[in-house]
């Protein structure tokens, strides 16, 4: 069985991440999107809501689950008995940083390899900050997330107060 790992924190899940899970899903006899701990970035959603609002957006796709992981990728990935780890591109500044961490990764683990995948173009601008900030401030972030997501950051986020000028 082919297993690829979606690595991500997914904070939150956005419609950029759904495509490449939907495009890796067509390749690999099963998908699991992995949602990292990594309480550095100071997520909005805790790791369980994250998982959780992955589980449900992903729900209709047979052979794709969703779970969490702390830690080395490539342990986690070794664990689960997978041999590649599925990254998004969405632009050319993308691509410097991920391609270091594939070099490292195979450094760590030559078995697993780093396949980068680019969402449809419609998705390149689109990152879970901007959809934050965007749904922070109050605005509609229905066409870049699923509506799963869309309600969670709804009942998350207070939209700042609109001023009069």
């Amino acid at each position: 069985m082919r297993i690829a790992i979606y690595p991500g924190s997914f904070d939150p899940l956005t419609n950029g991440h759904l495509d490449v899970i939907q495009r890796a899903a067509k390749l690999f006899d099963r998908v699991i999107v992995a949602v990292a701990k990594n309480e550095s970035k100071h997520p909005l959603f805790t790791l369980n809501e994250r998982v959780a609002l992955v589980k449900k957006a992903v729900a209709q796709l047979p052979n794709v689950e969703a779970d969490s992981f702390d830690g080395l990728l490539v342990e986690y990935v070794a664990s689960r008995g997978a041999k590649a780890i599925v990254r998004g591109l969405r632009a050319v500044s993308d691509f410097e940083f991920e391609f270091q961490l594939a070099l490292m990764n195979r450094k760590l683990d030559e078995n697993i390899e780093t396949i980068f995948m680019m969402p449809k173009d419609t998705y390149t601008f689109l990152s879970s900050r901007i959809v934050k900030e965007i749904a922070r401030l109050g605005g509609e972030v229905s066409q870049f997330v699923p509506p799963n997501v869309q309600t969670a950051l709804t009942k998350k986020l207070k939209p700042a107060k609109k001023f009069k000028v």
